[in-house]
């Protein structure tokens, strides 16, 4: 005699589900859970405080930044720096002394366990505040660019960054730096290209750090918004340069390519909460002086079950003192 399963009735605990019905049962299963562990501390740094669209940090500030990190349970930082005097090739940006290289070497004095990421791009060293060298007719030198770019990817390395970020969208760049490192005895500092779409989410940290083009948006190599497939494409021919790490921005449109990349590519992804998210999904409450920043929280406990390895915000001391 054979039995049939009888439907379970509609009520109270069916309409939740046994999964969802017992806060135990919840609490057992939340193994998706934010922690501090999955954000990345951004930081623009500046040679003085400053009053800026964006919060900034000294080269002075930085150990003291840092140890609260590290208190927090949060494992790497994002550093940003520009050059006060600049010129047509960024050339200052090589300097053993500039503000890049001793905002590493601070944050690696001060915490040698936190990896150290750097942005190694031109918009914030040129006069003309792109992220590329301009040749004939304002047309972009590719070679010249590669070239500027491997060798501030082995200052960087030298003043002891752990990781260092192309952000050109320049085809050929990560294969440059790859190279650069590798050669200049440096293997063991890892590539991560950004993969970027074009956004007006980039104007806070441009205006921030006087990396504003002259000629308007720069555009020329970022991916239209609606490319899903060359954004994919890109990232995995800079993988194929030598990348071993990709950043995804701006972090609130990437959460489709991150899931895609997560069945193709075995690289950590790291997307990356730009200033305009920041500007637009936190705010400081009146009342307490706080940030609130609850609805980061929501967007990267997705991006983490999308398959990032963490997530880089400039809200990452706020969210972490949340969560812990």
């Amino acid at each position: 005699m054979t039995t049939t399963a009888t439907p379970r009735p509609h009520g109270v605990i069916g309409a939740a589900g046994p999964l969802r019905s017992r806060p135990a049962v919840r609490n057992l299963l939340e193994s998706r859970t934010l922690t501090p562990a999955d954000l990345s501390l951004v930081l623009l740094v500046t040679t003085e405080p400053a009053d800026r669209p964006m919060p900034t940090v000294t080269v002075e500030r930085i150990p003291t930044v840092l140890r609260e990190a590290e208190r927090l349970g949060i494992r790497s930082v994002k550093l940003f720096a520009g050059s006060a005097d600049r010129d047509a090739t960024g050339e200052k940006s090589l300097a053993p002394d500039s503000l890049m290289a001793r905002a590493i070497q601070a944050a690696k004095d001060s915490v040698p366990s936190i990896a150290v990421m750097t942005e190694t791009c031109l918009c914030s060293h040129t006069d003309d505040g792109l992220c590329y060298l301009a040749g004939a007719q304002g047309r972009p030198d590719v070679a010249a660019t590669v070239e500027v770019t491997a060798r501030q990817a082995v200052a960087h390395a030298e003043a002891g960054a752990d990781i260092v970020g192309p952000a050109s969208m320049l085809l050929g760049t990560t294969a440059g730096v790859r190279g650069a490192l590798d050669g200049s005895g440096h293997e063991g500092v890892s590539v991560m290209p950004h993969v970027i779409f074009w956004s007006s989410l980039y104007d806070g940290f441009r205006r921030t750090m006087g990396a504003t083009p002259r000629t308007g948006a720069d555009r020329e190599f970022q991916i239209h918004p609606g490319q899903a497939e060359q954004f994919v494409d890109t990232a995995l021919r800079m993988e194929a340069e030598g990348a071993e790490m990709l950043l995804l921005e701006p972090a609130l449109f990437t959460a489709d390519v991150l899931a895609t990349l997560r069945t193709v590519t075995r690289a950590p992804l790291f997307p990356f909460s730009v200033s305009g998210e920041y500007e637009a999904l936190t705010h400081t409450d009146p009342a307490t002086g706080k940030r609130d920043v609850r609805r980061l929280v929501e967007l990267f406990t997705m991006l983490k079950r999308a398959g990032a390895s963490a997530s880089l915000t400039y809200a990452a001391l706020d969210i972490a003192r949340l969560l812990t």
